[in-house]
């Protein structure tokens, strides 16, 4: 039985507990009281090896092995060693800040990231993957062209889970990851070199401190980007201007296609950053059309995808 595709949850963020099949799941074992199903999602998820090198935060497999243990036992299915054997192995491990999690992209391949455990850590929060990075990481897949045989600009790489989805999956020229927070450039290195996405592996990789408000255009052109990319950078005023600032020194150095991914949480923040792009002089459509669900999140936020001309 291969559930690979509707069993990746335990991989993904603690909130997508709940979007776990669990109505599948308790059907099936009260109609064949076996647990030859629970067997099969604990290789799946974690028991696989993935899991097992990159395993997800403690409390998550708690709660995700309690999940299963309680529908088991409501069913009356036969105790399951192995499935004891790994609430017993997580029980006592202590509750860290960061954990690893896993997303899995097209084809079986798989991007692993360390992340923070909270929304905010260290003052910023660009240590965990958001719903925009997922949307553009999808979109990605599914325009491959837009970054084949490209030079290829992140901005606000966060923990890298666009960008390395890239490198893997749409063949760029080069790719430079940037971000401007000591503590998530340093987390943003090491998850390039966990996904053995080096400057020795191509497409060839930089990442770079990039601060939108002190950024020249030397700095920028030195880049030669063809393609500019960022995800969940909207959302506060300021940060909104110093992005402004610098798509405008970008625009003004060369002319390269630039998607701006947005989680729209407040309208009138939004509104104002478009507002600020048009007093720039900067141009925008918005990109419409639905990718493909490669990854389980929530799809009930507003999402927007924009494409910046001048």
């Amino acid at each position: 039985m291969d559930i690979s595709q509707d069993f990746q949850a335990p991989f993904f963020a603690m909130s997508r507990l709940l979007s776990f099949p669990w109505t599948f799941v308790e059907k099936d074992l009260e109609s064949n009281k076996s647990s030859e199903l629970i067997s099969d999602i604990l290789k799946q998820t974690c028991l696989h090896s993935l899991c097992r090198k990159f395993p997800p935060s403690a409390k998550y497999r708690k709660l995700f092995l309690s999940q299963l243990i309680k529908r088991q036992e409501a069913a009356g299915c036969d105790p399951l060693d192995e499935l004891y054997d790994a609430l017993a192995e997580v029980v006592g491990a202590e509750d860290t800040s960061e954990c690893y999690k896993s997303y899995l992209l097209p084809g079986g391949d798989s991007v692993s990231l360390r992340e923070s455990v909270a929304l905010i850590s260290d003052g910023t929060t660009g240590l965990v993957t958001w719903e925009a990075a997922l949307f553009l990481t999808e979109w990605a897949l599914e325009h491959r062209q837009a970054f084949s045989g490209r030079t290829v600009l992140e901005l606000g790489s966060g923990v890298g889970l666009t960008g390395i989805s890239i490198c893997r999956s749409c063949s760029p020229k080069r790719f430079v990851f940037s971000d401007c927070h000591p503590r998530v450039l340093q987390t943003l290195e090491d998850n390039v070199r966990l996904n053995a996405v080096t400057q020795r592996e191509p497409p060839p990789v930089t990442v770079k401190e990039l601060d939108w408000s002190t950024a020249t255009g030397e700095q920028v052109a030195r880049i030669e980007a063809d393609t500019v990319i960022a995800a969940d950078v909207v959302y506060d005023p300021e940060v909104a201007e110093s992005l402004v600032k610098l798509l405008n020194t970008i625009l003004s150095c060369s002319n390269p296609d630039i998607y701006i991914c947005s989680t729209v949480r407040n309208p009138e923040t939004y509104s104002g950053f478009k507002t600020q792009l048009e007093k720039a002089g900067i141009s925008h459509r918005v990109m419409t059309g639905a990718v493909s669900h490669v990854f389980p999140y929530s799809r009930g936020s507003a999402i927007e995808m924009i494409q910046l001309y001048r």
